[in-house]
């Protein structure tokens, strides 16, 4: 990866669009997982900085690296978390043996273009159609794996304290899956918020469900 020429990419790009765009790149090599940030331009539109650690999509793409290159992402949706709403686009940049080092994202604050649009939509009486949730963009990777956290609980559809064996398994898989286990200490935080001990968060991770 051309890291200097990353750089100049993104200073191109948040000149070019002004203070509502941000640029951010990623070292995947780097060979630490809760510090990716390695490149930003106004870092203000997601509060973060150099030395942050990575985005969901950024920790699956961690975790599953020995999968093949994921396709870039264009144009979704993401929010910050102080609830601004960001189109994003994500481009995996690959080594000369195919192999993704790193990622450059995009994302332009789209809050208030958002507002003016239901604004409009009031006054002309029309209603657009509803809009996925969109995931939440970290400040840090406790933020992401509390997001990971609450994404498992959804996905079972009950609170802890109702979940069978086969839920807790599903909620642990899930984790897994998505790269929660890549950051530090985070089989501990997991085993307490679903109460079982560190060897049967490891057993459910392997567990293989009827």
């Amino acid at each position: 990866m051309d890291l200097d020429l990353m750089k100049r990419l993104a200073l191109a790009i948040t000149e070019q669009f002004g203070d509502n765009s941000e640029v951010v790149v990623h070292d995947l090599k780097g060979g630490d997982a809760e510090h990716t940030i390695v490149a930003i331009e106004n870092g203000h539109v997601s509060q973060r900085q150099l030395g942050d650690g990575p985005s969901r999509i950024v920790l699956e793409t961690l975790q599953h690296k020995d999968a093949g290159a994921p396709g870039d992402m264009r144009g979704y949706l993401t929010k910050t978390r102080d609830g601004r709403i960001l189109k994003s686009s994500t481009v995996f940049l690959k080594d000369q043996a195919g192999e993704v080092e790193g990622v450059f994202s995009i994302n332009y604050d789209i809050t208030e273009l958002l507002m003016a649009e239901r604004a409009i939509d009031s006054i002309l009486n029309h209603k657009t159609a509803g809009q996925e949730q969109p995931d939440r963009i970290p400040q840090n990777v406790n933020d992401l794996l509390d997001d990971l956290i609450e994404q498992s609980v959804a996905l079972v559809g009950k609170p802890v304290a109702m979940m069978n064996k086969d839920d807790k398994i599903t909620a642990i898989q899930f984790l897994n899956n998505a790269g929660a286990f890549l950051v530090t200490k985070s089989g501990d935080k997991v085993s307490k918020y679903f109460g079982i001990s560190k060897y049967t968060l490891y057993s459910y991770i392997d567990a293989k469900k009827d």
